[in-house]
C-alpha cells in the first residue's frame, strides 16, 4: 500500500486510515487516491472492520487537489493519452472514491483536523459521520481555483446535509465554514478540542462497534440508499425487508437474550 496513506489498528476492530503527506497538508495526488482505492477495496467485506476513523497527519485533513504535481494513475496507458482523455481519468480516479467509501460495510468516520479544502472537503463529505477538531474549517474552494463550485458528488451531498441555500452560497461564493458553524449548521455532529478529537472518534467508533455487525451493515446502507429513495413509502418498504432480515441472524437473539439477562451481548456475525 502506499506510503501516503497510513493505517493502524487502533482499538479492536477499529483501524485509523490517516491521509499520510503531511508537509503538503496531505494535498491530493494519483498516489494518494489509489491508497485510499486500495484499502477501501481491501476492507469493503470485512466483518472483522467494525468501524474506520478517517483523519489527515500533521495540521490538516487534506487541502485538495495538489495542483503542483498530482502525478499520473497506474492505470494510465505507457504510450501517453490526450489531455481531455488523461483529465477525465483523473476525475473518475478521485470521484469514484464517493462510490467506494459507500459500499464499505463498516462506518467511516471523518475526524476533521484543519483545513478540509475543495476535494478535501468532498472526502470529509464522504463520510457516515463527521466529527471536527477546533481548528477545522471547510473551504469550497473549486470555484476559487478558476472551476465549477461542482465537483466529485458535492453539487449531490452537501445541499442534503446543509440545506440547498446553505450549500449554493458555500460553492457559489468560495466560501469558508468553520468548525463552530459546520455543527451550526449540521455539516458535523459535534465539535471538541484538537488535541481530543482521535480519541473522541475513536470512542464514537466504539459505540457502534458495540452493535451487532450485520445490524450496523444494513443501517448504513438504508441510510445512503434512502437519501435516493423519491418517496416516504418507499423508504419505509426498504426498511421493512431489512428489519425482517435482522430479526433472522443469531446476534439478533443473542441482543434479545442479553438485554433480557442484562448483560453485555457476545455478537459472533451469525
Amino acid at each position: 500500500m502506499t506510503s501516503e496513506i497510513h493505517v493502524e489498528e487502533a482499538r479492536p476492530g477499529i483501524l485509523v486510515l490517516r491521509l499520510n503527506r503531511p508537509d503538503k497538508l496531505n494535498a491530493m495526488t494519483a498516489r494518494l487516491i489509489e491508497g485510499l482505492h486500495e484499502f477501501l477495496d481491501s476492507i469493503r467485506e470485512d466483518s472483522k472492520v467494525r468501524a474506520v476513523v478517517l483523519t489527515g497527519a500533521g495540521r490538516a485533513f487534506s487541502a485538495g487537489f495538489d495542483f503542483r504535481g498530482y502525478g499520473t494513475p497506474s492505470d494510465a496507458p505507457e504510450d501517453g493519452e490526450g489531455r481531455l482523455q488523461a483529465g477525465m481519468r483523473i476525475q473518475q480516479q478521485i470521484a469514484d472514491l464517493g462510490d467506494a467509501f459507500r459500499r464499505v460495510r463498516a462506518p467511516i468516520i471523518g475526524a476533521i483536523n484543519g483545513a478540509a479544502a475543495g476535494g478535501g472537503m468532498a472526502l470529509a463529505l464522504f463520510c457516515d459521520v463527521r466529527l471536527a477538531g477546533s481548528s477545522a474549517a471547510f473551504h469550497a474552494s473549486f470555484i476559487k481555483r478558476g472551476l465549477g463550485g461542482c465537483d466529485i458528488g458535492v453539487s449531490w451531498l452537501l445541499p442534503r446535509i446543509i440545506g440547498f441555500s446553505r450549500a449554493s452560497d458555500l460553492l457559489l461564493t468560495g466560501g469558508t465554514v468553520t468548525a463552530d458553524e459546520a455543527e451550526r449548521i449540521g455539516l458535523v455532529s459535534t465539535v471538541v478540542d484538537d488535541g481530543k478529537l482521535l480519541d473522541a472518534a475513536l470512542d464514537r467508533a466504539s459505540m457502534i462497534a458495540e452493535n451487532s455487525p450485520f445490524g450496523v451493515w444494513m443501517t448504513k446502507e438504508v441510510l445512503w440508499s434512502n437519501l435516493e429513495t423519491p418517496s416516504f413509502r418507499s423508504a419505509v418498504e426498504m426498511e421493512n425487508r431489512t428489519q425482517v432480515l435482522t430479526t433472522l441472524t443469531k446476534d439478533h437473539r443473542e441482543a434479545v437474550a442479553a438485554f433480557l439477562e442484562k448483560r453485555p451481548p457476545e455478537y459472533q456475525n451469525r
